[in-house]
């Protein structure tokens, strides 16, 4: 089973790591990666930018508006995100943990159940 890892954390503190903090927890987090990956259960990883670089397409009674920055107010932000192919949620747990481990910043992670999604096997 494919699942979907989000990693939410407070974009403030994040943000405000000197470029050796930084550096230190992408070498922790690579060695969490470098672990599922050299088992083959790595799929895509992906850091996102800061939220000041999103921008939101929003749909709302027929109007379609596009307005900078993200969706949502919130405390955590979502920074990043994981594709792992694991027998189990327990085992999808274990790697959220493991990533917890090496992360020093307060956070969350969630852990969702992908299913994927091939438009070429629908018909025209």
């Amino acid at each position: 089973m494919l699942y979907a890892v989000f990693c939410y954390n407070q974009e403030d503190v994040t943000a405000n790591w000197t470029k050796d903090e930084d550096d230190k927890v992408m070498r922790d987090l690579a060695a969490v990666q470098r672990k599922y990956g050299d088992a083959g259960k790595l799929g895509p990883v992906a850091r996102l930018l800061p939220t000041t670089a999103a921008t939101t397409l929003r749909h709302a009674v027929g109007e379609t508006v596009v307005i900078d920055g993200p969706f949502a107010e919130t405390k955590e932000q979502l920074l990043g995100f994981y594709v792992v192919d694991c027998a189990s949620l327990d085992e999808a747990l274990d790697f959220a943990r493991e990533l917890s481990a090496a992360n020093p910043a307060d956070g969350s992670y969630e852990i969702r159940p992908l299913a994927i999604y091939k438009p070429s096997e629908f018909p025209s």
